[in-house]
């Protein structure tokens, strides 16, 4: 398998030992991914390799606590600002003075707080099934009903309590089966969110048992702990920044059969162009038939995209 090229290291950055997938000429122009949950640096495999191909220096990191990269001492103090100084203290460590910015789902925040936050460190950002959303519009993600799972897993305890009745591969296969469809997660009252899952049901075509097992393995060793911190349960707070514009060049890659798109308004905020005063440099592309890991699912479509707008 061509990612099997992929180097693998692991960067001291700000006390933590954080894990950075990494493959491509090392002088080469930087293009670093982001991922988001339920994934890790595996996710990016087809992308990765393509970037590398045309060019391009394509680098992977696992999110602190999350992964193979180091759990900090006290997951529940995390803070995006955390995730922000991770990433500028891995471009100084590798001395990347600029980069592209390619990120998937919860991802997509650091991303744009980091073009808001150092412009001069980025020269694009791209991003997958997440558009940029300001603070003012954060309710977008918790004001919501009480059965969706963005609301189930931000009480301390209660997505705890669900995934602790089943092994973290289950876990891991239920969220991609649960992802992967048209409508948003939503439990009733009686249910919680893995029940919304037939244990009968098969994973997505384009997602093997060897897939499921890279993720598995890596989750079984960081624990879910980290990551319903962060996203889940400081989705309040997405940029720090009043009157946000992103004015480096952006894309916005969407599955047309992405679950987000039944977010209240999140579809006519993305269609209509509303998005567009935040980040007015911005390319909007969907792929109709894709779903809300599009990248797995048609990474050739995907990839072509990305390297159009990384090669004007």
């Amino acid at each position: 398998m061509a990612w099997e090229t992929i180097e693998h290291s692991h960067l001291p950055i700000r006390g933590l030992n954080l894990h950075v997938a990494h493959t491509g000429p090392a002088t080469a122009t930087a293009v670093v991914f982001l991922h988001g949950f339920p994934e890790i640096w595996y996710t990016w495999r087809y992308q990765m390799v393509a970037v590398a191909a045309a060019g391009f220096r394509a680098i992977a990191p696992d999110f602190r606590g999350y992964g193979l990269s180091d759990q900090p001492p006290e997951p529940e103090k995390a803070t995006w600002k955390d995730l922000i100084d991770d990433l500028v203290a891995i471009l100084d460590y590798l001395s990347i003075p600029k980069a592209f910015i390619v990120a998937k789902d919860f991802g997509a925040l650091p991303a744009y707080s980091l073009a808001l936050n150092y412009p001069d460190r980025v020269s694009g950002v791209v991003t997958l099934g997440i558009p940029f959303v300001p603070d003012e519009n954060s309710a977008v993600f918790t004001e919501l009903p009480e059965g969706y799972y963005l609301s189930r897993w931000r009480v301390p305890g209660r997505a705890e309590a669900d995934f602790g009745r089943l092994d973290v591969k289950t876990v891991v296969k239920n969220i991609y089966i649960l992802f992967s469809g048209s409508e948003f997660p939503n439990a009733k009252e009686d249910e919680e969110i893995m029940d919304l899952v037939d244990p009968s049901t098969p994973l997505p075509p384009w997602f093997s048992e060897e897939d499921l097992d890279v993720y598995a393995s890596l989750y079984e060793k960081s624990g879910f702990r980290f990551a319903l911190q962060i996203p889940y349960r400081s989705l309040k707070e997405l940029t720090g920044i009043t009157n946000p514009k992103v004015e480096v060049p952006a894309l916005l890659i969407m599955g047309g059969k992405d679950y987000v798109l039944k977010l209240p308004g999140f579809e006519d905020y993305i269609r209509s162009g509303i998005v567009k005063n935040f980040v007015p440099n911005l390319e909007i592309k969907f792929i109709e038939e894709g779903n809300h890991f599009v990248h797995e699912q048609l990474p050739d479509e995907v990839n072509e995209l990305i390297l159009k707008f990384l090669k004007p």
